[in-house]
């Protein structure tokens, strides 16, 4: 956010003078430049912010005042790979403005956009851009939409053309009022002539509002005929509206301007304050029940962190939203974070914090306050342990909100530290990256690889911009190594003879043993059936450390060996040469001469896949799942989502979250849980053993 600018603010005293609003809707839809039209309509001197990869990707805050309301403005990314963020503007709002371009359609990225906001029942407006397209078409996009979304879209306004293709204002269906954008000001008159346009989307709109209404006294006089009061209607449109039952659309246009004004009337009277809008569960840190926190500043406090930015100098950065209670500078707060699905990065923690300075925003600057109350969006500087996701409380009532649930990050990224000096500062830069981002996840991969899990290739992108740009530190990317496993497919017996005598102390040992496959998941098995001393007793163990040493490093293609009973029958000693490590080698030996391409084959990792994905796509992603060796286990049906469960090698889903964006066009969505391993195909094992040799 930037300092350079200040603006107007309301003095919030109570949670009705606020209105938290997000911006939803594909990239590309115009929404970004609809939300810096919004902020030049208010804040005087505005110019605009600068769009880069990092604006795109991450929820950003800014504030105007209309009427008598302070309006916090969430600008939420578009892109599926940042989901989490939408999720978090999602959780911060009580409405939202949901943009559609008349040019793109509705596609199924947008559906998954709409089927979000109703997860969470956030009430919507539509705001349909791009009408000054060559092909976009007014009606048939509010029949798409209808369509797609349900009966309860309808249109408020209509747009009115100065030519072909240029959109000049629009017609409020209610007031019967032309609203002229066409002179860089909006001129409002009261529409003179019969509008056939207007009268298509009139009736059903007045309709539909006496039946939200539940009005029958309503609906006789308008079946009657009789001239309806605007401003009653009004007042129950904006009921509907509120309670996510009817969803106005109003014509806009990014680049002019066009439809502004009417968006922000509907924001001051049409989408609920913070106290009509249901806050989230709460309960103790235990897990016991809390009152549902009320939108009341003389409550006990209970906020929530939206999101966390971090920089190298300035530090933590944590957006707050305040759902009870009063939050004053200086206070000592109870953070507490704790997540449904444990993660290293993240462990559960109960501690308490002090909050320094309390910073909202004013247009696109920040300004100190000495307190903020229920409804407000607040910025808290240099918070040292709180996260995304995690709630505080008052310290002697202490609460947790569970946080949203986020995307589960599916596509790996194999990384290195390029140099020396980059491999000092990796681990601390990727932490920062983990306490900003919540949807990153760090592992090691086979081979001891590092791997950044993310959840889309721009996310990837983003992660590795920021370890340069922002934290100067250089990695490399490396192919992904898929942990496989070796075993032995067929008995074997071998004998393994460690003997050196070249002057002075020999090594002697020789060992028998007999190597048979176990059961998938049937781990590893030592069995000592010596007799007559054979194998002196305290020579027994550093057989079986031999063996286990040879089987950690494997002996075809350099992954383990899992899944063996290794039985030592006999073998030879020294009374003077015999020793552990002479044992040791002799037992390490006997695994590498019982091995070959008969008796040895390599096992990969099987995950069970779980898709979801919009029933015209479920032929096409059946088909590439069996591509990719995959076994179908079956799919259902959920409204108009079809689910697919399918067994498929790791060795083939490294790119599924890219793969399957495409075949699904943006809207499919998958799990994977680890199921066990299963032999490797032939062709693969010799593939893999020739890489190695």
């Amino acid at each position: 956010m930037s300092s350079k600018l200040s603006a107007a603010a309301v003095q919030v005293t109570s949670p009705d003078d606020v209105r938290n609003v997000v911006l939803i809707g594909n990239a590309g839809s115009g929404k970004t430049s609809l939300f810096e039209q919004l902020l030049k309509a208010r804040v005087v001197g505005y110019r605009g912010e600068k769009e880069d990869a990092e604006r795109a990707a991450q929820l950003y805050l800014a504030s105007l005042v209309t009427g008598e309301f302070q309006v916090n403005l969430l600008d939420a990314p578009g892109h599926p790979d940042f989901v989490g963020e939408l999720r978090a503007g999602i959780r911060a709002a009580d409405a939202a403005i949901f943009v559609i371009s008349a040019a793109d359609g509705i596609d199924g990225a947008a559906q998954a956009l709409w089927d979000e906001c109703a997860a969470a029942n956030l009430p919507r407006i539509i705001a349909l851009t791009k009408l000054d397209a060559g092909h976009a078409d007014f009606d048939n996009s509010v029949a798409d939409a209808q369509a797609k979304f349900g009966e309860g879209v309808l249109p408020t306004h209509v747009p009115t053309l100065s030519a072909p293709g240029v959109i000049a204002g629009n017609i409020g269906l209610l007031s019967l009022e032309e609203h002229d954008y066409s002179s860089g000001e909006v001129v409002n008159r009261k529409l003179t002539a019969d509008d056939s346009h207007v009268e298509t989307y009139r009736g059903p709109l007045i309709e539909a509002i006496i039946q939200e209404a539940e009005d029958d006294g309503l609906m006789d006089r308008y079946l009657e005929g009789a001239e309806l009061d605007v401003d009653y209607l009004l007042d129950d449109l904006m009921k509907a509206v509120a309670t996510a039952n009817l969803y106005p659309v109003v014509p806009v246009s990014s680049a002019t301007g066009v439809g502004v004004e009417e968006l922000l009337r509907l924001i001051e009277h049409g989408f609920p304050t913070p106290s009509l809008h249901p806050n989230p569960h709460a309960t103790t840190p235990a897990g016991e029940d809390l009152p549902n926190p009320p939108t009341d500043p003389s409550a006990p406090l209970v906020a929530q962190v939206i999101r966390t930015t971090t920089d190298p100098f300035a530090g933590r950065l944590s957006m707050v939203r305040i759902f009870s209670g009063t939050l004053k500078a200086d206070d000592v707060l109870h953070v507490s974070g704790h997540r449904a699905k444990a993660d290293d990065a993240h462990p559960d923690h109960d501690n308490e914090e002090k909050v320094g300075q309390i910073q909202v925003a004013v247009g696109t600057a920040l300004e100190a306050r000495t307190k903020a109350i229920a409804g407000e969006i607040v910025m808290l500087p240099k918070l040292t342990t709180a996260e995304t996701g995690d709630t505080l409380s008052a310290k002697e009532r202490p609460a947790l909100v569970a946080p949203w649930d986020l995307p589960e990050p599916l596509l790996p990224l194999a990384i290195r530290a390029a140099t020396r000096n980059d491999e000092d500062k990796l681990a601390g830069a990727l932490q920062r990256l983990a306490v900003e981002d919540t949807t990153v996840r760090l592992a090691r991969g086979g081979g001891d690889q590092l791997v950044l899990w993310t959840t889309g290739q721009a996310h990837a992108d983003l992660l590795l911009a920021r370890l340069g740009d922002r934290y100067q530190v250089k990695v490399e990317q490396e192919e992904l190594k898929i942990p496989l496993r070796e075993t032995f497919i067929a008995k074997a017996t071998a004998l393994g003879r460690h003997v050196k005598q070249s002057g002075g102390h020999g090594q002697y040992a020789v060992c028998n043993i007999e190597i048979e496959p176990l059961p998938r998941g049937g781990g590893f098995e030592f069995v000592d059936k010596v007799v007559g001393g054979a194998v002196p007793r305290q020579f027994i163990p550093s057989v079986e450390k031999g063996v286990k040493t040879q089987l950690e490093r494997g002996v075809l293609a350099g992954f383990p060996m899992v899944d063996v009973r290794v039985t030592l029958f006999d073998g030879k000693s020294h009374s003077v040469d015999s020793s552990d490590m002479a044992f040791q080698m002799a037992g390490s030996l006997a695994i590498k001469e019982a091995a070959n391409p008969k008796t040895v084959s390599l096992l990969e990792p099987i995950d069970e896949v779980t898709v979801i994905v919009g029933e015209e796509y479920l032929g096409a992603v059946m088909n590439d799942l069996t591509g990719r060796r995959g076994q179908l286990l079956g799919s259902d049906s959920v409204g108009r989502k079809a689910i697919i469960r399918a067994l498929v090698p790791q060795l083939e889903l490294a790119r599924y979250a890219i793969d399957l964006r495409g075949i699904a066009h943006g809207s499919g969505t998958f799990s994977r849980e680890f199921h066990g391993y299963e032999l490797l195909p032939a062709n693969l094992t010799e593939k893999f053993a020739k890489a190695h040799s």
